[in-house]
């Protein structure tokens, strides 16, 4: 079975996927640390992260696998992916058509190999439109805002990160390929006012039903 989580930039997703899928044991996958990651390559390399060339060079080259449900690149662990600077860079980078189509790819691959948990902007409508259970969790931009600076792990105030996160959804509702938007039949979950741990009640409750009745 293949579970997606939709939705825009600093709504929890990540959280709520990693601890769905212990609960369920499924394997989980964000794939935002995909695209982060290439950038992250990008920027070692030295390459001009504006050359679209050079970016998608890189990302051909990128070899990926899931290893004790961490993300790996080309042999290593992907870490040290939330800084200031990629965040700059990976909304560019995933807004390539071409590098959607690979890290597409290397998502489907991860997926046939058994249950799964993904999360992203656009699983349940490009990557997996077939998924068994789809949803499209929100949140305010204040709420996002707030919790994205109460994580520490950037040095923008809460003003310039509220812009930020304001530019990263209209960079995400505008992409030509892979635009975030809710997938149809995905549960909408507004999560400005739930905790964590209500939110992943009614996760876990719509895959445990769906997994008893096999639709």
């Amino acid at each position: 079975m293949v579970v997606t989580l939709d939705g825009p930039a600093g709504v929890g997703k990540s959280t709520i996927a990693a601890r769905v899928a212990r609960e369920t044991g499924f394997r989980y996958v964000n794939s935002g640390s995909f695209y982060r990651a290439i950038s992250q390559a990008v920027l070692d390399s030295g390459h001009d992260p504006t050359r679209r060339d050079l970016v998608l060079e890189t990302a051909r080259r990128c070899r990926f696998a899931l290893n004790g449900g961490e993300l790996w690149l080309n042999g290593r662990p992907a870490r040290n992916l939330q800084t200031d600077l990629i965040d700059r860079w990976s909304p560019v980078h995933s807004g390539i058509p071409e590098l959607r189509d690979i890290v597409n790819e290397n998502l489907r691959a991860i997926g046939r190999a058994g249950d799964l948990i993904v999360e992203g902007r656009d699983m349940g409508t490009v990557a997996f439109p077939e998924a068994e259970v789809k949803f499209f969790l929100d949140a305010s931009i204040d709420s996002r805002a707030g919790r994205r600076f109460a994580q520490g792990v950037s040095g923008l105030s809460m003003e310039d990160l509220r812009r930020r996160i304001e530019e990263r959804d209209k960079l995400d509702r505008d992409k030509p390929v892979g635009a975030l938007a809710r997938a149809a039949g995905a549960i909408y979950l507004d999560t400005s006012d739930l905790t964590i741990e209500e939110v992943c009640a009614k996760v876990v409750q719509e895959i445990r039903k769906r997994q008893s009745t096999g639709s």
